[in-house]
């Protein structure tokens, strides 16, 4: 199976750059697997799509200001984007500069007010100590910016610390949002619970990792980044409750799918806290979700092959040609698909 076999075009114009003005206005393409059925609607028609006793799962991760800007010790200027928080000192992280950092050498950030060492690499990661007297969230919290996909052609903007972060939002790890989340309001998951539909809730942190490239023309020679993911024995007995009564399992999200299908890769689905690369293209088996609501994302990429694999490869591509057709908005910002 080849990478260009996930290959479309899209022009430009249509990668969306900023937020639409509710989270609610964006479109809704729904593609009906089995019927092959294809309809334009606006986010806020997916009441109409849901069932009393389906179960929405959502990604409850939270987006933090990733991106350092900062010097070497040599002076020269280092920009530093936050990959995975591994303690309240710890992290790995891109470091881009002028030329590559060295091990045992330091970053200083704001004025020399934050130091953080370089202690290890990781291929092209490097591992970071912060210094022992600074919780690393605290500094992010307080020097980082929100770190937008490289194909925002844009600084990060005030509005994106709300607008790039869902409203269910909870833990803080992620360094991009679980996009699909990004359309819902308040008043949606209210309404959408007074209709009967469930919500439940799964952690995964979402890492810079899921906007690498694959760089290999045969995909199952590609190398899946490691996500941190955490499905609660309470989520676990939630689905188990929702397949008994004869509702569909629906993700909010590819993180969402990665997730729940990593806890039941054995056949039989477990709770788990771990680390997951797992990689999801066509041939998969399913074994919980059943719908998906997902945004549109990059030709060749693994979520597009992720999708490719819950529905037909050729499915998808047509339904992303009626996008684009259509001007859809496309990735992070973007407008989003209703899958069933």
């Amino acid at each position: 199976m080849q990478k260009t076999d996930f290959q479309f075009d899209l022009p430009s114009s249509l990668i969306a750059q900023y937020p639409t003005a509710s989270r609610t206005g964006s479109r809704l393409l729904h593609l009906n697997r089995k019927t092959n059925n294809i309809q334009d609607k606006g986010f806020a028609d997916i009441l109409r799509l849901l069932n009393p006793g389906d179960l929405l799962v959502m990604n409850n991760t939270r987006v933090i200001p990733a991106r350092l800007y900062g010097k070497k010790d040599t002076g020269g200027k280092v920009e530093v984007l936050i990959e995975r928080v591994l303690d309240r000192r710890k992290a790995l992280a891109f470091v881009r500069a002028s030329k590559s950092p060295k091990l045992n050498s330091r970053l200083n950030f704001n004025n020399n007010e934050v130091m953080a060492e370089i202690i290890a690499r990781h291929g092209d990661l490097f591992e970071l100590q912060f210094s022992p007297e600074q919780n690393l969230l605290d500094v992010l919290h307080d020097l980082g910016e929100i770190p937008l996909p490289p194909y925002m052609t844009r600084a990060a903007g005030a509005h994106d610390t709300a607008r790039y972060q869902t409203v269910f939002a909870k833990y803080d790890g992620a360094v991009a949002a679980p996009t699909a989340g990004l359309h819902f309001d308040e008043k949606l998951m209210q309404e959408i619970s007074r209709q009967g539909v469930n919500m439940a809730y799964v952690t995964l942190h979402v890492g810079a990792g899921t906007f690498m490239p694959v760089r290999v023309g045969n995909i199952l020679e590609h190398k899946m980044h490691k996500e941190r993911i955490e499905v609660t024995p309470a989520v676990c007995e939630q689905i188990r409750e929702t397949r008994k009564n004869g509702g569909r399992v629906i993700a909010v999200g590819t993180t969402v799918v990665r997730s729940l299908e990593s806890a039941a890769l054995g056949g039989v689905l477990q709770a788990i806290n771990e680390e997951t690369d797992i990689f999801i293209y066509p041939g998969f088996k399913f074994n919980v979700v059943d719908a998906l609501i997902t945004n549109f994302h990059l030709s060749e990429s693994t979520l597009l092959m992720l999708v490719c694999a819950f529905a037909d490869r050729k499915q998808i591509l047509d339904a992303y040609a009626h996008a684009v057709k259509e001007k859809y908005r496309f990735f992070s910002y973007g407008d989003a698909m209703f899958i069933s």
